[in-house]
């Protein structure tokens, strides 16, 4: 499966975005999917996941509650949706296919958000 992500751009704290990951192939429905993200000087890290078939969520404590992991397999995507930014989400967004919260495969492109204070 190949991946690209989109959607990023600056915002102001408090603001949303909503990224997408499109998918190439027709397998896209079997594979549980996950964000991550990595900010300047840091570790990439996970964000949020959702299973391929009952859609079950997952999030990381620091946006539980903000942001919203979702798909559409008929679109081959998937989105998330971020609430009430904060400066500290600042980063390159990445999805990944996942088990758990453990990316496997390759890395697709990635899309920078930048929110402002």
């Amino acid at each position: 499966v190949q991946l690209q992500a989109s959607g990023g751009g600056l915002v102001q704290a408090g603001g949303s975005l909503r990224l997408s990951c499109a998918a190439s192939g027709r397998t896209f429905s079997r594979y549980d999917m996950g964000w991550f993200r990595q900010a300047p000087g840091k570790e990439r890290e996970f964000v949020a996941a959702i299973r391929s078939s009952v859609g079950s969520t997952y999030y990381a404590d620091s946006v539980r509650g903000r942001f919203t992991v979702s798909r559409d397999n008929a679109k081959n995507t998937v989105y998330l949706q971020m609430n009430s930014l904060k400066p500290e989400d600042t980063a390159v967004y990445y999805c990944a296919t996942v088990t758990g919260t453990v990316p496997i495969g390759s890395w697709g492109q990635g899309t920078l958000v930048t929110v402002s204070s």
